[in-house]
């Protein structure tokens, strides 16, 4: 599927690109097993303004780099000049069900159904408990994904995989 060496760019999508795309963007950013192999990013379609301050916090908990985390668009990925987008992922219900941009190259897509962390009402400690639960689960998945043999994979077999992936 890949040329030895390439970077391959990973977008995360969800409605308000403030929590889960954002940990997911930061996750296979850090991943020991993505470094050097993936470059990731996050948006969303109607971006909040900023990540979320609980996403952050488990973000750095997890001894990951939150700098240059922000909320933006998904149309910034959709306009020329933009990264080249090899593999598209959903991470919420909304964001599934919305009309995406037209990526350019025919990405691999897959949808991979998430709680979504902010709606937890509660004290702080329940919604950190939230977070922290749908950090590790983007955090397993995505560690599955970067450690896909993608060389030696087709596109059917991989976006098989994602799928799969996806209900884990």
């Amino acid at each position: 599927m890949t040329e030895p060496g390439r970077v391959l760019n990973v977008l995360f999508l969800c409605t308000h690109n403030s929590a889960r795309s954002v940990m997911a963007e930061a996750i296979i950013n850090g991943l020991a097993s993505g470094r050097g192999r993936f470059a990731g990013y996050s948006a969303g379609s109607t971006p909040s303004g900023s990540p979320n301050p609980f996403a952050l916090e488990q973000i750095q908990k997890a001894g990951l780099p939150t700098d240059g985390l922000r909320s933006k668009a998904w149309d910034e990925f959709a306009r020329p000049g933009a990264p080249k987008m090899d593999f598209v992922f959903t991470v919420c219900d909304n964001a599934a069900k919305e009309a995406c941009p037209v990526w350019p190259g025919q990405p691999i897509t897959a949808h991979w159904d998430l709680a979504d962390p902010s709606q937890v009402k509660g004290t702080d400690d329940e919604i950190r408990k939230a977070f922290h639960d749908t950090f590790h689960q983007l955090w397993n998945r995505i560690n599955i994904f970067a450690n896909l043999p993608m060389g030696k994979l087709d596109r059917l077999s991989i976006k098989k995989e994602l799928d799969r992936i996806g209900k884990t």
